[in-house]
């Protein structure tokens, strides 16, 4: 096989002079920051009979930390497709499974759930199977827990050092289940995403060498170099920039070089990523669209598919680009110079510079529900790359609040609040009894619905609700300046919280303790109304600055506006602004200058108020 370079794997523009300097390059080290960076080369040779590959790996890994190395961890993340993995254990006996990885065998009533992964034969189950690790070329030890290897470095890595690990390693795709996989619903050939042997990040956190089970990642910051060798009649999608069109063909050029042999040689750079995915398929169309001031656009979707639904594709285009340069004013540009949709996969799902979405839907669907909020995970996750094992919510809720606000904008619905759905679902599972708070890790959650309804909708109620506290005009400053700050970065928490501060002028460590770390949960009632005087009483957990509605007698109304007592400050408003109200106090009292009709709390409903019934008083 020959010696193969790969870095994450995405198709790409046109041209083959775009080079990684063309996109801003990461800070891996300050004096107060710091992040390990792994820079990929990586070449296999795909089988699309027996969908079995032999892949070499090459990975330059700089140790960016203080801290001496003894041991690095690799994720071998199609070990989960196995029958008795932690992925197969989870699927049958978490109570309410995922219907992408159980089947019902009994009924609706009285269901009878068996996981999908158990029933895998031998040559439908996921592997990577390590042939050879050399560090800097020595062999090392190493040792294989489900998809973990946890390898014993022969002399430790020094602080700044950098080192050469190189990998011999063969594959097999598993049938389609989850994300990865061959032979999707929609008759998708390959969808290879988490496809390779990937090194586990380390962060002042130490190690996070999770297993996978269900959820979401955690990468290194790198380059990727990457040749995939597949048969000529695949098409192939993904992460990164194509560097040979010419002799590949297949829509990303309009002169090709005839080759020789059954097989082609995709060569692809990635620069500054922490994933590389791609797709493949032989009877996909490749559609391009250049967005203004912005990426190449790739399409990629079968061909044997309805008339209705290839018009589908083709009407999605533009709306795309559209999407693209509005997030890129919303949040920040958009940094690489291309971005593939991709109809792969189980479902809409994320990964660099490409999503995979399913293609067989009616466009508003694919539109509204899919692309809106993958594209979105652009940003918040693959640009801003938290932690999705530990802090989810701060990527599927800050992307479900990007989504939300792009389509109120597109379908000119003008509503005071485009997040009603979120906050709504919130609230059921506030009220519900199953909450459990934001810090617990994304495979930990009792129930699948419990994770869904914390991590898309209360995290986009917690960005939304942030401005209901600093204002809206303070949290588009925000979330820019967080892009700016932290993009290709590892945000945590704390780092929306203090760019927030940085913004408004305003304490805000209060919000992300209760509404992040707790279940505490937000309820405020007007108690009384007596003539001129207003009584409110605080009946939840947690506090929050207070809008106030008065509408007098005579028809006239007034706002009023009642900062919280810790917040050191208060949000922009044209409203009367009236004494703080600390936290211990249940109740708090004020005074009008004339006879009072009703009383509203919060008339917008961006306070996530679990009990609206009694933000409203009337006199008869």
């Amino acid at each position: 096989m020959k010696q193969l370079i790969v870095f994450l794997l995405c198709y790409t523009c046109f041209s083959t002079s775009i080079t990684v300097a063309q996109v801003p390059q990461m800070v891996y080290k300050t004096d107060n920051y710091w992040q390990q960076q792994a820079n990929y080369t990586m070449e296999i040779d795909m089988d699309v009979t027996s969908y079995q590959f032999e892949g070499q790996q090459n990975i330059v890994y700089t140790n960016n930390s203080p801290d001496v190395l003894n041991k690095v961890f690799y994720h071998l993340y199609f070990n989960a497709f196995q029958p008795g993995s932690d992925m197969d254990i989870r699927a049958q006996t978490i109570s309410d499974p995922s219907r992408r990885l159980s089947h019902n065998t009994g009924t609706k009533e009285d269901p009878v759930y068996e996981s999908k992964i158990a029933g895998l034969q031998p040559d439908e189950i996921g592997y990577i199977k390590v042939k050879s690790l050399l560090q800097n070329g020595k062999s090392v030890n190493y040792k294989v827990e489900g998809t973990l290897l946890e390898v014993q470095l022969n002399q430790a890595i020094q602080p700044g050092e950098q080192v050469n690990f190189d990998m011999v390693f063969t594959g097999q795709v598993p049938i389609q289940i989850r994300r990865s996989g061959r032979n999707n619903k929609e008759g998708v050939a390959l969808s290879m995403a988490q496809w390779y042997p990937k090194l586990a990040e380390y962060d002042e956190e130490g190690w996070h060498a999770y297993s996978y089970i269900a959820r979401e990642f955690y990468s290194v910051w790198g380059n990727y170099d990457v040749k995939i060798t597949i048969d000529k009649d695949y098409t192939i999608g993904g992460t990164g920039y194509l560097q040979n069109p010419e002799t590949i063909g297949h829509g990303y050029a309009q002169k090709t070089v005839k080759t020789e042999g059954e097989k082609l040689t995709w060569h692809f750079i990635a620069p500054n990523i922490h994933d590389f995915t791609w797709a493949a398929d032989p009877n996909y169309k490749h559609d391009t669209l250049q967005v203004e001031n912005g990426p190449l656009l790739h399409f990629f979707y079968k061909n044997t598919m309805s008339e209705e639904q290839l018009k589908n594709w083709k009407e999605l285009q533009p709306k795309a680009a559209k999407l693209m340069t509005y997030f890129s004013n919303l949040i920040g540009p958009y940094p690489y110079k291309q971005y593939s949709i991709i109809q792969a996969g189980d479902s809409g799902m994320e990964y660099g510079m490409c999503t995979f979405i399913r293609g067989e839907v009616e466009l508003e669907s694919m539109f509204r529900s899919t692309v809106s909020h993958e594209m979105a995970h652009t940003w918040f996750q693959f640009l801003l790359a938290s932690n999705e094992a530990k802090h989810e919510w701060m990527d599927e809720g800050f992307a479900t609040y990007a989504e939300y606000k792009a389509m109120d904008v597109f379908y000119d619905e003008n509503k005071l609040n485009p997040w009603e759905k979120s906050y709504n679902r919130y609230i059921e599972l506030a009220q519900s009894g199953l909450e459990q708070p934001l810090t617990t890790y994304a495979d930990r959650y009792e129930l699948n619905r419990s994770y869904s309804t914390a991590a898309y909708h209360k995290g986009c109620v917690f960005l939304a609700q942030l401005g209901y506290i600093i204002g809206e005009d303070n949290l588009d400053k925000t979330i820019k300046t967080y892009y700016n700050e932290f993009v290709f970065k590892h945000p945590k928490p704390l780092d929306i919280i203090r760019t927030a501060e940085k913004v408004s002028g305003i304490e805000l460590d209060w919000y992300l303790i209760d509404f992040a770390q707790t279940t505490n949960t937000i309820d405020y009632a007007v108690k009384s109304i007596n003539k001129n005087e207003v009584i409110l009483e605080r009946i939840g957990k947690m506090a929050m600055p207070l809008d106030i509605q008065v509408t007098y007698t005579d028809g006239a109304t007034e706002d009023f506006y009642i900062p919280l007592r810790e917040m050191l400050g208060d949000k922009p408003t044209s409203a009367t602004i009236l004494k703080d109200w600390t936290w211990v106090l249940p109740t708090y009292s004020f005074e009008t200058s004339k006879k009072i009709r009703s009383v509203q709390i919060d008339s917008s409903g961006l306070m996530a108020d679990v009990n609206s019934k009694n933000n409203r008083l009337s006199l008869k």
